[in-house]
């Protein structure tokens, strides 16, 4: 898996990873933080952070247009400086009143156009590094890898905002709603650790930095004839179309998945359940999975040893820590669901690269195309799951708390086992979808239009996340298993119209 990759794909994954840390713990509770300080409803809320999102992803677009002029480095440093005025806007307390909101608003302006300079472009950076024949089989695997180090950061991001969160209540006598603005202030300080990485390991992939021209590709642009440019584009952007459904659905996990944790969970949790919810155990898992790998596939003694080793100790560690919860009885809060998506990312990511390319060895893989009409088709099937079992659950409901705003009643204790499997099947769509599609961009874009291709991917992105909203106002309006079933057939759609558009999809790859 980590075998010959090029030395700047691991620096500038691990740049994003500490970048990433900071997004989504903010993300984690942004939701519940704008019903909780400015009492808005489930929809108004949902708006809000949809057009947050839509915004992240679409701003790539303009920073992919200004990279190929300028140079991709130059936009992330830019890019964030950027992010790091917003979250530091972000993270001070002002209360909940019109000025706050204000504020607020202007600060996730900077964010979004931050990460539009940033995301995008150090993505197109990490494809040029396979521009190199000897690293050209290597793209998908290497993709798989870069999005597994975002994910890293992502599986840190809940747990480090629930804790922050209680730690300011506890120790600082802070308010509920005051506490938030801690979790955003982690975000200013991985944005640091990720700047640091990023200039002290420069020197591993400065020569993808200036873009198309400083990079030598421009004899390849000159190849390309217009209607080969024509077909790569328009191939392009057909698959955009069909992924802007994927993420409506999958975005949801901070908004009508989280509402769902917050309304319709149980809040608490025993047994060997109970351990899911610690982010360290998460990890001992993790460490189990790559020390299997490495187990099998290490070619000598010593790697072998220390593999059973590290297997030895984490087992231990799960052990310790099952005797040690063994009667409790573990409390569960809404946000804390968010781990599993990006654990389930870290620790499948070998797994899924391993049948790949025993595929590939067979010659029996799929296409990334295909594998994006698959991860339809799965995404589909997570959200039968959720319909299958709300069925007969009560509608959300509110209640007017003290202040005179609305407040969410918890209604029911679903078992908190529903949230993790259908984040499981979730994840299966999104590696079959997510680090392909990127791949599939950063190889099909004519070299000439990589940087505005890229912003393209993350255009139908943001139009996606626009529609994530559309959560928010079904929510409270319409039976549960009646919201996922919208979520059902749009991914289902889709994916028949990815298989019946296949053949001219496959033919420019």
């Amino acid at each position: 898996m980590f075998e010959n990759q090029p030395k700047g794909l691991f620096a500038l994954a691990l740049a994003n990873t500490g970048e990433r840390f900071g997004y989504y713990t903010m993300l984690a509770v942004f939701a519940l933080f704008l019903r909780a300080n400015y009492g808005l409803d489930a929809g108004w809320a949902g708006e809000i952070y949809s057009d947050f999102l839509m915004l992240v992803y679409f701003l790539p677009i303009v920073g992919g247009w200004l990279a190929d002029r300028y140079g991709f480095g130059r936009m992330v440093t830019i890019g964030i400086l950027i992010m790091f005025a917003g979250y530091l806007l972000l993270s001070v307390p002002l209360g909940g009143d019109t000025l706050a909101l204000v504020v607020m608003l202007a600060a996730l302006v900077l964010i979004g156009l931050g990460t539009g300079l940033f995301k995008g472009n150090l993505q197109v950076m990490v494809g040029d590094l396979y521009n190199d024949p000897k690293y050209a089989s290597q793209r998908d695997s290497g993709f798989s890898i870069f999005y597994m180090a975002i994910n890293i950061g992502a599986l840190f991001a809940p747990t480090a905002a629930v804790r922050i969160m209680e730690w300011a209540q506890q120790n600082l006598g802070t308010s509920v709603n005051d506490s938030y603005h801690f979790a955003f202030a982690v975000a200013c300080a991985s944005l640091i650790l990720s700047i640091a990485i990023y200039y002290i390991f420069r020197g591993t992939f400065r020569h993808v930095e200036g873009g198309t021209k400083k990079e030598g590709v421009q004899a390849e642009v000159e190849e390309l004839s217009k209607e080969e440019t024509k077909a790569r584009i328009v191939a392009l952007c057909l698959v955009f179309a069909v992924v802007i459904f994927f993420w409506m659905a999958f975005h949801q996990n901070g908004l009508s998945l989280t509402y769902f944790a917050d309304e319709f969970t149980a809040r608490t949790s025993t047994g060997v359940e109970s351990m899911a919810f610690s982010v360290w155990n998460l990890v001992a898992i993790i460490f189990i999975v790559y020390a299997l790998f490495s187990l099998f596939q290490s070619k000598t003694a010593k790697g072998k040893a220390i593999s059973f080793a590290v297997i030895v100790v984490a087992v231990a560690f799960l052990f310790f820590q099952y005797d040690a919860t063994t009667g409790q009885i573990v409390a569960v809060s809404a946000p804390i669901f968010q781990q599993f998506n990006p654990f389930y990312v870290v620790a499948l990511t070998p797994v899924s690269l391993a049948i790949f390319g025993s595929l590939s060895a067979k010659g029996k893989e799929p296409s990334a195309p295909r594998k994006i009409a698959y991860g339809m088709v799965v995404a589909g099937l997570a959200y039968c799951l959720m319909a299958v079992a709300s069925f007969g659950l009560p509608m959300p409901q509110t209640t007017v708390g003290a202040d005179g705003e609305p407040v969410a009643v918890h209604v029911a204790d679903v078992t908190p086992q529903l949230l993790i499997y259908t984040y499981l099947i979730l994840t299966f769509a999104e590696l079959l979808l997510s680090p392909m599609g990127i791949s599939f961009v950063s190889k099909v874009a004519p070299p000439k239009y990589k940087g505005l291709m890229m912003g393209g991917w993350f255009v139908a992105t943001a139009i996606g996340n626009k529609l994530v909203g559309v959560g928010g106002y079904l929510w409270g309006n319409i039976p549960l298993w009646a919201v996922w079933s919208v979520f059902i057939a749009l991914c289902l759609i889709s994916a028949v119209f990815m298989f019946s558009i296949m053949k001219r999809l496959e033919k420019v790859c």
